[in-house]
């Protein structure tokens, strides 16, 4: 049976949050000519979102072809580094590769407040109605169906035939629809990020760059403290973005601040010089869905769909959030276009929503990872046990101190892997952890 609002006077669609995936939703969901609302809560969009700064061109582009030639972009990263830290020392590994350099892009660098901002206008111009300074406090359901949002406006209620529910990891509308419980603790992070001003000519001196390139860095170990944690540094067009995430459960048990956190790896012997002489111009904190497949909530019901860190959809392991957004939130509005043709906005409608999301990567790779999380949050050795050994072992077999290399091994074995982590254990850790890679 056909269903339709029950208002003449609302809209096709209802998206809620102004972020990648509300955006990329609003925006595919205007250019076919559908009625769409874009309710964001911040000031304008991209005051409230927050993430530690790459974009990928892929997903972007497969919304607005040519982006990239409008888009406030800081840096195209072409290469990507790693560090593994102890204390007082750093094994260091990276990807470098001229293909990067070439456009179309891999990925970008951006500050949120500035492309949300143009992200948000390009779904504006299309024909989005974008509703900013808003807060939706409520789904209105009528017999099962949601069919709007209560808004904390004077007659506030807006009316739809579909809600495309992307407001963010701490998700109101998804809870209040039962679609997902509260999220535990062990399935979030907390991220801190602080934006450092840093002359264009040092940063490229710094990271070894040309122009416009731009350079990553993922850290691991020792900014961990002893818990599930890492680091990054990412290079923007005079700054650096600086910051770490902690999964919430550990850090409120340690007693510790975010702050002292990331002040602890700014002040690495290795992280400090790469910040020399920059002065701290924004300080940031978000949350983060770190729960992967295992935590993801019902992604559609009556005439609603949830899309990006609404729906969980982070893939922590490779560090890729905002690009499962983007794509997550053009699916669900080329399912709310796919409803509107058929005027079919029961579940089993949305269901194709489900459907679409399998076939692309985003399910494929959070269903591969599903066990990742869980082997993580179980093993914070993995942050500090083993980020000493490899550092002693290094410092041990590079020391030339007339001591055979055969003695030497045996030294690194006994006492430095052996002693640290038993052979049991070990082995334990490696089969666990390649049963948790799928």
């Amino acid at each position: 049976m056909a269903e339709t609002a029950r208002r003449s006077d609302g809209f096709d669609v209802i998206v809620v949050g102004a972020g990648p995936a509300g955006t990329a939703a609003a925006y595919t969901l205007a250019k076919a000519g559908i009625k769409v609302a874009l309710i964001e809560r911040g000031v304008y969009p991209g005051a409230k979102n927050v993430m530690g700064g790459v974009m990928y061109s892929q997903p972007v582009g497969a919304i607005i072809p040519n982006f990239w030639d409008e888009a406030p972009l800081e840096r195209h990263i072409i290469e990507q580094q790693y560090q593994i830290l102890s204390p007082d020392s750093a094994i260091s590994g990276k990807h470098r590769s001229t293909q990067y350099a070439v456009q179309p892009h891999n990925r970008y660098t951006v500050l949120r407040a500035k492309f949300d901002a143009w992200f948000a206008g390009q779904a504006d111009a299309a024909g989005a109605y974008l509703l900013t300074n808003t807060v939706v406090t409520d789904p209105i359901i009528d017999n099962g169906r949601v069919i709007g949002v209560s808004t904390d406006r004077p007659d506030g209620d807006l009316y739809a035939n579909v809600v495309i529910v992307a407001d963010g990891v701490n998700s109101l509308i998804a809870e209040k629809l039962g679609l997902r419980p509260v999220i535990d603790t062990v399935n979030m992070a907390l991220a801190v990020k602080e934006i450092v001003a840093l002359p264009r000519g040092k940063i490229e001196d710094r990271f070894n760059l040309e122009g416009d390139e731009g350079a990553t860095i993922d850290i691991y170990g020792e900014v961990a403290r002893g818990m599930v944690a890492t680091g990054f540094i990412y290079t923007n067009k005079d700054s650096l973005s600086v910051g770490l995430g902690v999964i919430l459960k550990d850090l409120v048990k340690s007693g510790l601040t975010p702050y002292e956190l990331l002040d602890g790896m700014k002040n690495h012997p290795t992280i400090k010089p790469l910040l020399a002489g920059g002065e701290p111009r924004e300080y940031l904190a978000h949350m983060i869905p770190e729960g992967g497949y295992q935590a993801m909530p019902k992604l559609y019901s009556d005439g609603v769909l949830i899309a990006g860190d609404a729906a969980m959809m982070v893939n922590g392991f490779h560090r890729e959030g905002s690009n499962l957004a983007m794509t997550s939130g053009k699916l669900a509005a080329e399912t709310a276009i796919e409803a509107i043709e058929h005027k079919e906005f029961g579940a089993r409608a949305m269901s194709a929503y489900k459907t679409k999301l399998n076939n692309s990567y985003i399910l494929q790779d959070l269903r591969k990872y599903r066990k990742l999380p869980g082997f993580i949050s179980s093993r914070p050795q993995i942050f500090n046990v083993y980020p000493q050994i490899i550092n002693d072992a290094a410092t041990e077999f590079l020391t030339v101190d007339s001591v055979p290399k055969k003695q030497k091994q045996w030294k690194i074995w006994r006492q430095i892997v052996k002693k640290r982590r038993p052979l049991r254990k070990l082995l334990r850790d490696i089969y666990e952890g390649w049963r948790a890679f799928g």
